[in-house]
């Protein structure tokens, strides 16, 4: 599979990467054979890239993945995971539900400050297993995760201590690069318009139907040098399923304007001998600044499937008539 180089960095990621969250039980409990099985197909078709954080599964995802990985060479993949969600122990009944089906038995706590984050990359290596991350994301920095008030308090916390630890890991040569994982252009042009970011993680908003990040994120991160990696390309699945029946869009049930948009993109896609599905994993490595895809999946036909369609051909000419039914 064909890589490209993170930002100014000389990380080397996969076109597609694997995404994490699914194994770590999003929406359905996933068996451990299962997990390894997925991930055994990922590397199978050519995935160097793998993406976890303490979130997922409440540390489940990151154990699965550093016992996956571990007796891999060392040299041959890439492995991020994420800052500012520390997991602390709760009994079982005590277990918040973010989504996630069995979990490990912990609670989570936002802490974007210097100690919370050089605490959690510590504890990530932990769970991991290995001695050795590649990135840092700052998990979730944002408004509606937040909320207006949480995240002005904790974007301040994060600008005067937490990037700072991340910077102090980086020059240590700890890791390699660091960034935002985020579902929100915001808090990107917060911090790139006052300090710069190797990568961000964005879930949702540069996709076939969502251009968020068009008006002004990408222009500025090809000006800072910032990569991004692209997450959620499917918006909650209704780019790969098209707009069935109770199809969600961003977590939501799809509205009739969104049903519209998508419909009329499963035309087009399907006039041009493709699918809605390939146009909407091809679309976002139109732009220069994308080095990777995340797939999220706890399936290894899901997974397999997805990586075929990377291979699909879209003629030039079939993008502007997608680009006319996004959002934006």
């Amino acid at each position: 599979m064909r890589s490209r180089t993170l930002g100014k960095t000389r990380l080397q990621l996969t076109e597609l990467g694997f995404g994490a969250g699914a194994i770590g039980g999003l929406y359905r409990e996933v068996a451990r054979e299962d997990a390894f099985a997925t991930m055994e197909t990922a590397w199978s078709d050519g995935l160097r890239y793998f993406d976890t954080a303490p979130f997922y599964g409440f540390g489940l995802s990151e154990r699965r993945v550093g016992d996956f990985l571990r007796d891999k060479p060392r040299e041959e993949f890439v492995l991020s995971t994420k800052v500012g969600k520390l997991l602390h122990p709760v009994p079982r009944s005590e277990v918040p539900d973010h989504g996630f089906v069995n979990p490990l038995s912990f609670d989570v706590a936002y802490d974007y400050s210097y100690d919370g984050i050089m605490r959690s990359f510590e504890f990530s290596l932990a769970r991991l297993g290995l001695n050795q991350i590649d990135i840092l994301y700052v998990h979730d920095l944002e408004v509606p995760t937040l909320g207006l008030e949480g995240y002005q308090h904790h974007f301040d916390t994060f600008m005067r201590g937490g990037r700072k630890a991340l910077e102090e890991l980086k020059s240590s040569g700890a890791i390699k690069a660091y960034g935002l994982g985020v579902n929100d252009v915001t808090v990107c042009l917060d911090v790139l318009t006052q300090a710069p970011l190797d990568v961000i993680l964005l879930a949702g908003r540069y996709t076939l139907l969502d251009r968020a990040a068009e008006s002004q994120l990408l222009a500025l991160c090809e000006k800072a040098g910032t990569s991004l990696v692209i997450g959620g390309v499917f918006n909650s699945g209704i780019l790969a399923t098209g707009a069935i029946s109770g199809a969600h869009f961003n977590y939501e049930p799809a509205t009739p304007d969104v049903v519209a948009r998508v419909n009329a993109m499963e035309r087009i896609a399907k006039e041009a001998g493709a699918s809605l599905a390939a146009a909407a994993l091809k679309f976002p490595f139109r732009h220069p600044a994308v080095v990777s895809v995340l797939i999220g999946t706890a399936k290894p036909s899901s997974l397999s499937r997805n990586v075929e369609l990377l291979d699909v051909h879209i003629d030039d000419a079939v993008w502007p008539k997608l680009d006319a039914q996004a959002i934006r």
